[in-house]
Formats: structure tokens, sequence, C-alpha cells
């Protein structure tokens, strides 16, 4: 068993053959948690985790969508679910522009807040601005011990990793490894604090890019080309890709409950 933390088969780019990317998922042994980006992505996550046994969903405000009223009542009945497993994907974004950092940090802040309420795990989004995020982490640390969560899709520095780690968070590695060199962090963190994911149909790892243009597969990421994340983790820290699938997925089992 694999689980894939942080997918999005309830997106569009999935519409035309989602059944057939579920069965081959499904095939290989994969579970995915998919993680909404706004109210309606949230709920269509929610909808398909109920349809799918092995499906989980996150329901959260993406910060380049922080413009989009945080209603969070209806949040909350979204949470009714026991297909809801964290809040996410939320935090900062200060790479794509315009942005507007006050009114994302406000949202961010409003979803740790949600996150507490429930009792759930939070999945953070964060480019350029690991250091406001580990900010307001630490603040949130002090006041709630109980805040846990993944840092998805990580790119920052080792030092930035371990404060993360530090506060208890995990790394989440997926195929921008294979464009972002972040080979320093994936070889000292201890693979306890590892997280496996694709950010499907986005980030699709070189490999599997490389069958696209051979003619078997398309540019699309799948949660089926998480393994060669593992194969490129397992090479760095010099053990087995089976070690790897099998601890990410405890770790993953641990943070989420599932």
């Amino acid at each position: 068993m694999i689980i894939d933390t942080h997918s999005h088969l309830q997106f569009d780019a999935f519409d035309d053959d989602r059944d057939e990317v579920i069965k081959r998922t499904l095939a290989e042994n994969i579970q995915c948690i998919n993680v909404g980006c706004s109210l309606d992505s949230s709920k269509k996550a929610v909808e398909l985790a109920e349809k799918q046994a092995g499906f989980f969903a996150a329901i959260g405000l993406h910060p380049t969508d922080a413009d989009e009223p945080f209603d969070v009542q209806q949040y909350r009945e979204l949470a009714k679910s026991k297909k809801v497993i964290a809040v996410g994907e939320i935090g900062l974004d200060f790479f794509r522009k315009p942005f507007d950092p006050v009114k994302q940090k406000q949202v961010f802040i409003q979803q740790l807040d949600l996150a507490q309420e429930l009792d759930l795990p939070v999945i953070l989004h964060c480019r350029m601005a690991h250091d406001e995020v580990i900010q307001i982490i630490s603040n949130f640390k002090f006041q709630n011990s109980n805040l846990r969560g993944v840092v998805h899709c990580f790119t920052g520095t080792w030092e930035q990793a371990q404060k993360y780690m530090d506060m208890g968070f995990y790394l989440g590695i997926n195929g921008i490894i294979f464009k972002f060199n972040i080979d320093e962090v994936i070889k000292n963190a201890p693979l306890e604090k590892l997280l496996l994911e694709t950010d499907c149909p986005f980030l699709t790892p070189l490999p599997a890019v490389a069958l696209a243009k051979a003619g078997s597969y398309g540019p699309r990421n799948e949660p089926i080309f998480m393994k060669y994340t593992i194969e490129k983790i397992a090479k760095l820290k010099s053990i087995s890709a089976q070690e790897v699938a099998q601890k990410t997925t405890e770790n993953a089992r641990n943070l989420f409950k599932i």
C-alpha cells in the first residue's frame, strides 16, 4: 500500500477519463487524499472520496484564491463527512503576482483556527514565503500544541526544513524533485518525517514525461507516477524503494489517522 497524500483527481483535467485513472491507481494498491483549493473543489474532493473506497479528502482555500470569501460554516459542513481527514491546501504564495499578503495571512490564520477547532492536520502550501509561514506556525504552536501537518511540495532550504520538522511537521515530496534540487533535504531528513505525494495533474516526474513523449502516457501527472519519486528518494538515502514506500505510508497513516 502506498498513499498519495496530495492529489487533485477531482480537477477538470481528469473529467474525460477519471474512472480509468482511478482503476490504474487502485490496481497499483495506491490510496489518495484529494485536496481542495476552493469551496467548489473541496466539495468535489469530498464527493469523490465518499464514492470511492481508499480515497479521502482535504478541504481548504488555496492562498492564490484568497479573494474568494472564506465561509467557515460551509467548510464546517463539509468536514462532517468521515472522509475529510485534513484542512488544506492552505498557506501563503508570494510567487504568483499580484498577491495580497495581508489577505492571504488573514485567510491562512482563519483556516488554522478551523483545523484546531476540528482537530485535523493541515496541508500547507508555501511558495516564496517559508519564513512567514514558519513564523505563523510557530505562533500557533506556542498557543496550540496540537497543530500538526505537512508542508506540501517542499522546496525550501535545509534550515527551513529543520524548523518545520522541529515543530512536528512532515515534508511532502513529489515529482518537483526532478526539476528543483532539494537533494540535501532528502538525504538529511529522517525518513520518519517524509510523505509521498504527486500534486497531480501537476508536477509530472521527468521519467513519466519521457514516457509521454514516447506515446505511452500524457504529460498529465497521475498517482501511479509516485514510483519515480520513491526510486529517487531511495537512491538519495541509499535504502530500498520498498522501505521508502512502507515508511512513508506509515507516516501518512499516523498523521491523517487513516
